[in-house]
């Protein structure tokens, strides 16, 4: 049965729901904000092989850098058909292939790196990129970075090397929530304008205004794809709203790494009703 994008968002929204409150751990606030993205990316856009290989030849990667987002990353992975999605419910659990932040040693299909120590995404994207046009390989890589997360120093290296290098098969996306750990990017440590930033480390730079809007993102990145292999690589800043989804989690820093009660489920669900069927 084929089923809507939207209708795709609102499942892996409660699934991301759901994983979190059953172990009281996990990261929903960023979760939420990107299931729009990650749907768009893995049922339209990315050019995917039926059975995952860890090499990744002739076929487009993602390389989740914030990798606390694991929620979003292991719904939509279940959904496409990357492993069962009853799996789900084994998420945080000890001994567990869908840990907290993803991690490769248990070999979860869909998992290509460790992530979740911040800033480190970057430069293994670019490494792929660079790795598939000296093997000629036409497909891309695309990968995901919180905004707050280009605080750290590590990150801007690497994008200099990428332009250096004309990485120009390489999508960097930034969700740019203005949302971190203990509170609004402005407060803690101003990045300013990332466009300007990143026009200035010569990057291609595309802009999607809502970020939680499914025409919007997958326009924005069709856009992105037409201004690969051009000589530079390619930024998307993604305007997202944290939580977004659920009411009572959205615009707030508050539920950025926090699982909801009993109560606070039911009124989370109720919000986003079930389309295709909870695992």
């Amino acid at each position: 049965m084929n089923y809507t994008l939207d209708e795709l968002t609102t499942q892996v929204r409660r699934d991301i729901l759901r994983m979190v409150h059953k172990v009281n751990s996990g990261h929903p606030g960023g979760s939420l904000g990107c299931a729009e993205f990650f749907v768009v990316l893995y049922f339209e856009i990315m050019i995917r092989k039926k059975k995952f290989e860890m090499n990744g030849l002739n076929e487009d990667l993602f390389f989740l850098s914030n990798g606390h987002i694991s929620p979003v990353l292991y719904s939509v992975l279940s959904r496409s058909g990357y492993f069962p999605i009853e799996e789900l419910n084994t998420f945080r659990q000890l001994n567990s292939r869908l840990q907290g932040h993803p991690t490769t040693h248990e070999g979860l299909p869909g998992i290509r790196i460790a992530s979740g120590s911040l800033g480190q995404g970057m430069s293994v994207a670019i490494g792929a990129a660079h790795a598939k046009k000296l093997n000629n390989d036409d497909n891309l890589v695309y990968s995901l970075h919180g905004d707050g997360e280009l605080q750290e120093g590590q990150n801007w290296e690497a994008i200099m090397y990428a332009s250096a290098k004309k990485i120009d098969n390489l999508i960097a996306t930034i969700d740019l929530n203005g949302k971190q750990i203990d509170g609004s990017t402005d407060d803690v440590l101003s990045i300013g304008s990332l466009k300007n930033k990143f026009e200035a480390f010569d990057w291609l730079v595309v802009e999607i205004n809502d970020g939680n809007n499914i025409n919007q993102i997958r326009n924005g990145m069709l856009k992105a794809i037409s201004l690969t292999r051009k000589g530079k690589p390619v930024c998307i800043l993604l305007k997202t709203v944290m939580g977004n989804g659920v009411d009572f989690m959205m615009h707030t820093h508050a539920w950025h790494g926090k699982a909801p009660n009993d109560e606070e489920l039911e009124i989370a669900l109720a919000q986003n009703s079930e389309t295709i069927g909870d695992y």
